[in-house]
This record gives structure tokens, sequence and C-alpha cells, in this order.
């Protein structure tokens, strides 16, 4: 067995310096270890999706990110594995339980997946090797995978047995502090502008430096018809994880970050909002696009018109939660989120429909990662103080 300390020196001496994750009773003294000590940076995440999506963020942000979690939980990976990380090439390193291993009774909810995780890792094209089962053997391992990921920009996985992890004791809970969020309304009860005067609207609201994130479908594709720009970052898949990739990215740098979401996406992972308002990164502002329906795939409706989005939020511990139906009001919405700490909601009530011939990024998603990357690593001009921090 390792220990948790050994475990963290040594990926510290490796680069990794990011966690996120959901816990499983084989990590426990890992994730113990990581909750309490303040040197490491971990945020737990409400689903491993999510995970994967903050990860991919801290890695935007010039981070090199761990994401652990469950075999059982890994199916709920594949999605931003295979559309976010494969196609923008982000790598990160994947500790993965075997819980259900053949010829170890476990719980019957793991006898599958302890069969096929192999299996479907490779399927997904996610390399992977057993976890180290020695000290000696853990630095030689780190190191190899992190020359790994550098090389092939893609995640690898370490499957961890049960008793890969001496016991650790969770010494300090730290628990964010609840506060309601301020409720702000915008509205103006007239018919609802379309999306892409929004994007008009917002892009003028924002400053230069900030990084702007777009989920996937036509929300990218109309702010790249109408700006192409080095500070944007196009998701073309894992719908749901515009606002999680924002957390990873707003954590890790000093830019303001907004994320331009839609409303089908935000219901799909509605535990982002949470874990955005636990982390409570000032320097992020969250945009949701409410048309009530599924633009990219022919206007099927969703269920939001039944969703309070803005209470939801102020309630999660955003600072402020809003309400807009205008073009006017949306920028002003985005000009007040950003004279003060965050993190900020607005939803922005749009009408169903795009621009006729609306076109797709002719920008590899690699080149558009790359970029954005390299935008976070300049450095600031100006930033207004009450967004840095």
């Amino acid at each position: 067995m390792i220990s948790a300390s050994e475990f963290l020196a040594k990926a510290r001496n490796s680069g990794f310096d990011f966690y996120t994750g959901v816990p499983c009773s084989y990590l426990t003294p890992l994730i113990n270890l990581l909750s309490a000590g303040p040197s490491v940076g971990y945020v737990g995440a409400t689903s491993e999706g999510e995970a994967v999506g903050i990860a991919a963020g801290a890695w935007l942000g010039g981070r090199t990110p761990v994401v652990m979690c469950q075999n059982s939980g890994l199916g709920n990976t594949v999605n931003a594995l295979t559309s976010l990380n494969h196609p923008f090439k982000i790598p990160s390193l994947l500790v993965v339980t075997w819980r259900g291993q053949p010829g170890h009774p476990d719980e019957p909810q793991h006898a599958v997946m302890g069969e096929v995780m192999h299996g479907l890792l490779d399927a997904i094209r996610i390399p992977h090797a057993e976890f180290p089962r020695s000290s000696e053997e853990l630095a030689p391992c780190l190191n190899g995978v992190a020359a790994r990921l550098e090389e092939d920009r893609l995640p690898f996985a370490l499957v961890t047995p049960g008793g890969s992890f001496e016991s650790q004791e969770l010494e300090e809970l730290r628990v964010p502090a609840h506060r309601t969020g301020e409720l702000r309304d915008y509205r103006i009860g007239g018919p609802p502008p379309t999306r892409f005067f929004v994007f008009e609207a917002t892009l003028a609201a924002i400053p230069e430096t900030a990084a702007v994130i777009a989920t996937t479908g036509k929300c990218g594709r109309e702010l790249f018809t109408l700006a192409d720009r080095k500070q944007h970052l196009y998701l073309v898949g894992s719908m749901g994880c515009a606002s999680a990739v924002g957390l990873g990215v707003a954590l890790n740098v000093s830019n303001p970050v907004v994320v331009l979401d839609g409303d089908g996406a935000a219901l799909m992972k509605m535990g982002n909002l949470a874990t955005i308002g636990a982390y409570g990164p000032g320097n992020l502002v969250h945009v949701v696009l409410d048309n009530g329906v599924h633009d990219s795939t022919g206007g099927q409706p969703t269920v939001s018109r039944s969703v309070n989005f803005a209470a939801v939020a102020a309630a999660s511990n955003y600072r402020t939660a809003a309400e807009c139906d205008d073009v006017r009001g949306v920028e002003g919405a985005v000009r007040a989120a950003l004279r003060s700490p965050g993190p900020h909601f607005i939803r922005a009530h749009v009408r169903p429909g795009s621009l006729e011939k609306l076109g797709r990024p002719t920008v590899a998603p690699v080149a558009v990662a790359d970029r954005f990357r390299a935008f976070l690593q300049e450095p600031l001009q100006a930033i207004p103080a009450a967004v840095a921090v």
C-alpha cells in the first residue's frame, strides 16, 4: 500500500497540480487528505462527467489535472472523454478504481463494470495501466504517465484496485458558507431577442481579457460566425460541460471567464451550478440562453419553462442571478456582473431559431484549444480589480 501523502508528493514532483472527482471508498485516504490540506487543490464534483469537464478547464488554464472516480461512474465520463478530451486533445490523469474486480467479491452493482472496464477504456481509446503496487514503482509510473500525457495529449487511466492506499482520517471538513444570492430582474416583457443579438450585446460588454466558452451546437456556431477570436472556445460535444470547463478555467486564471450556455445543456448537468456556487470563482459569469428548445436538433422542447434557473443559481451560492428578456437587459446584467466579485448567473430569454445558412467553426478543435490556452497564459494588461481572484 502507498500513503496518500506520498502519492501526492510524488505526483506533484511529476507535475500534477489539480485534482477533481467523485469519491469512492477505495480512494477515501487520497480524497480525505486532499479535502483537508491547503497545499493541493481539490474540487469535489457532483458527477464524474462534470469532473472531466472541470479538469479540462484546469488544463486550459495551465494545470496538469487528475480526475478520480469509481469505475461504476466511468460510464458517466464517456461523453466528455470522447467528445471533449479527444477532439480538443486535452490530457488528464484518470485514477479509476476497480470495483467488482473478478475474483474479489463486491456489491452486485459493480459486477458488470468490474468485468468490462478494461474493454470500455479500450473502446473509447483511453490507454491504461494498473496502479503501482509499491512505493518504489510510484515515481517511475507517474513520471512515465506525465511524459505520455505531454506527448499524446490524451487522458491516461490508472486502474486502482482496493487496498492501494493506506488509511487516512479526514481531519478537517471544509464546507463553504451558504448564502442566497441577490436576484435581479431586468425583464421588460417584450418579445425576446435572437441569440445572435444577445451575443453581440455580451461581447460588447466584456473586456478583451475575457475568456468566452460557448456550449455545443448552434451556440458555438453563432459565436464563431459573429466573431472568431483566440479567447473563444467552441465546444463541439460534451453537452452540459461548458459551465464545468468554465469553472476549471476560472479557478486557475485571473481573466474574466464568461460561459455561454444553453437551457438544454444547463438542465443536463444542473449539479454544475451547485459546484460553481460552492467553489465561488469571483471571475465567472454564467449566461444561460434559454429558448425553451433543443435548437440544434430540430427544435424539440426542453422543460426549461418550468424551471426557475435564477432562483436555483441564487440558492446555489451564486452571488447574483439575473433574468433578462431583451438585448439592453443582457448587456446591463453582464456589465453589472463584471463590476463585482462573482460567480454571477444570467438567464437570457431568447427566441428559438438561428441564422440562416449557419456555418460551423472552420478552426479545428485542437487549434481552438491551443490558442485558447495560449491566450490564458498571456500577461493581463488591465483587469477590473473586482473581477480578479
